[in-house]
């Protein structure tokens, strides 16, 4: 579980950087097709919606607390329009972009995964 912890941490630090699915494996010393399997077995959610939920979820953090433009924002994570950002921002959050100031308690927060297995037991 390591190497999933180390390509999440890769993602983390590179979140506002184009990021490929090829990339985040590499950190994984993974093929891309055995590591997208892992990390869904392990987390529930693809690698592309781990990255998604992740930018939308501090891009909320940047509208409300940074005051920042839209465009701007946008432009960070990695959305070539403002249009495709405030579609997505609106899927994720229930609100608005140039709504996220005025209603901060309807904002979503997915947090960073940290994986932590442990097995016990077995024959006595």
């Amino acid at each position: 579980m390591r190497s999933i912890n180390r390509a999440i941490r890769y993602m983390e630090e590179h979140l506002t950087e184009e990021l490929s699915v090829e990339d985040v494996s590499n950190q994984a010393f993974s093929s891309s097709a055995n590591f997208q399997r892992m990390f869904y077995l392990v987390t529930g959610i693809t690698v592309g919606e781990y990255i998604r939920n992740r930018r939308l979820s501090q891009a909320g953090r940047d509208l409300l607390l940074a005051r920042a433009k839209v465009v701007d924002v946008a432009l960070k994570y990695q959305y070539n329009t403002p249009e495709s950002f405030s579609k997505a921002f609106a899927r994720f959050h229930g609100v608005l972009p140039s709504e996220a100031g005025k209603c901060p308690g309807q904002l979503k927060y997915f947090f960073p995964l940290a994986i932590h297995i442990s097995i016990q037991g077995g024959f006595n």
